[in-house]
């Protein structure tokens, strides 16, 4: 009794960071909201609460996520139609309005989300995975070699495609006996080392786009290190207690290099479509959802050397469909500006990116500017990690381990992902400081002379 009670300490540190975080940053956020015509209670819109009603929802009844999900935006969506409208405009027209601005992210992130599930399965079947035994260490630090180097991956692919390849890689030497908190550390690992690359996370790649100086997210890493120890560590612990390690190549099945070939056909197609368009063509990346459809280009031009597994689409699908409700419904609150620029707003949107889409987080703080990008960078790349659809990779990793679809277990099991996000965000500002850029949209001689924050040591 006494072990198990022990056991939960940590779980419920775990869950207060999490609960006290949100706390302390929700009524600046709230205080930041467009002022709405509908009604409020305790001066937040009340677009706020149903929104956290969702979120409450999906928590409680994880096994019916998908319809908590389409619900909730139910509800937020004929509530804006009957009293508030939308930021677009009122009424039908408004809503349109605003599907019109969402829908090339929505129809990129469908068709990445529905397109790595078939890559990780080209990627398990190439049996590269059964391979990896033999070069990682047979206990506890295998598991943190792992979580390494999906760290790696994720700082040059995309951090939904390093979560699944590690979770592909995982059920393997794992033999699908995988740990709940190691799936936390999985998401949290590519969550990390997407932070300080600008083509390791779609916050950064926006950021990059947007102007920022891929240099000045770099000392993100700084922070994500030190994090990727802090949680790396007693995941590692956990799952060589829960499954250990394979320790051998169950046999010399020979490499499908066609399917390696494959998966690397489809990463390089995604990425350099990213970076073409946006940087050849930014005007008609707006316009259309090129990087999902690249992917699927790249998937069925590979069909013929070896067939997909199309019957992991519908499964994908469904739970595809249940991220983008979530991120709908984050795109209709009322929040038009953020707090003041300073390393406690940029702490606070950590936790908030764990319930909240970290896109239109990272596009206003953007349009505010004033941020140190490398602090904000790390908080919105690693902060959704606390929570399993709080990112998008961890969305596509519970897609393959449905168990993984309840918040309680994954703040119970997970908790060190929480404590680590606080240790690294410290650490970093301990090393370095806050060194907040100027809002670097605003012409020089429109800006008024500020005294810059002094740096926090």
């Amino acid at each position: 009794m006494e072990t198990a009670v022990r056991s939960k300490r940590p779980a419920a540190r775990a869950a207060l960071a999490v609960a006290a975080g949100l706390y302390a940053a929700s009524p600046a956020f709230a205080a930041a909201a467009v002022p709405s015509a509908g009604p409020e209670l305790l001066g937040i819109p009340l677009d706020f609460f149903l929104f956290a009603l969702t979120l409450i929802g999906v928590a409680v009844f994880h096994h019916y996520t998908l319809q908590v999900a389409l619900s909730g935006l139910a509800a937020i969506t004929a509530y804006q139609l009957a009293f508030t409208g939308f930021k677009a405009g009122p009424g039908l027209q408004g809503l349109l309005l605003h599907l019109e601005d969402e829908w090339v992210i929505l129809t990129n992130l469908l068709g990445l989300l529905v397109g790595f599930a078939l890559l990780s399965r080209h990627f398990e079947e190439s049996r590269i995975p059964q391979v990896l035994p033999r070069f990682l260490p047979d206990d506890w630090k295998g598991a943190f070699a792992l979580l390494a180097m999906i760290f790696v991956l994720s700082g040059f692919l995309d951090n939904i495609a390093a979560a699944l390849i590690g979770g592909t890689i995982a059920a393997t030497v794992f033999r699908h006996k995988v740990h709940i908190g190691y799936l936390a550390a999985i998401v949290a690992a590519s969550n990390a080392g997407g932070a300080g690359s600008v083509v390791g996370d779609t916050t950064t790649t926006m950021m990059w786009l947007d102007g920022v100086n891929p240099l000045d997210v770099l000392h993100a890493y700084i922070a994500a290190a030190a994090a990727l120890v802090v949680f790396g560590i007693p995941a590692s612990l956990q799952q060589q207690r829960h499954a250990p390690i394979m320790k051998d190549e169950p046999r010399h099945a020979p490499v499908d290099w066609a399917r390696v070939g494959i998966v690397a056909f489809i990463l390089v197609a995604a990425i350099a479509t990213n970076v073409v368009v946006n940087l050849r063509f930014k005007q008609l990346s707006d316009a259309f959802p090129f990087i999902g459809a690249a992917v699927w280009v790249a998937i069925l031009a590979c069909a013929p050397l070896r067939k997909p597994e199309w019957k992991l689409v519908p499964g994908a699908f469904k739970g595809s469909i249940f991220l983008l409700s979530l991120v709908i419904s984050a795109s209709l609150m009322p929040v038009e500006r953020l707090p003041a620029a300073s390393w406690q707003t940029a702490l606070g949107l950590g936790f908030i990116s764990s319930v909240f889409d970290n896109i239109p987080l990272t596009a206003l703080a953007l349009k505010q500017g004033g941020y140190d990008w490398g602090v904000l960078a790390y908080a919105v790349g690693f902060g959704g990690s606390m929570i399993w659809f709080g990112s998008s990779a961890g969305v596509a990793l519970s897609n393959m381990y449905p168990e993984a679809k309840s918040v309680g277990s994954w703040l119970r099991h997970g908790w060190h992902v929480a404590i680590a996000y606080v240790f690294g965000f410290f650490v970093l500002l301990w090393t370095l400081g806050w060194e907040p850029h100027e809002p670097y949209k605003v012409p020089a001689a429109a800006q008024a002379p500020v005294s810059a924050p002094a740096p926090v040591r």
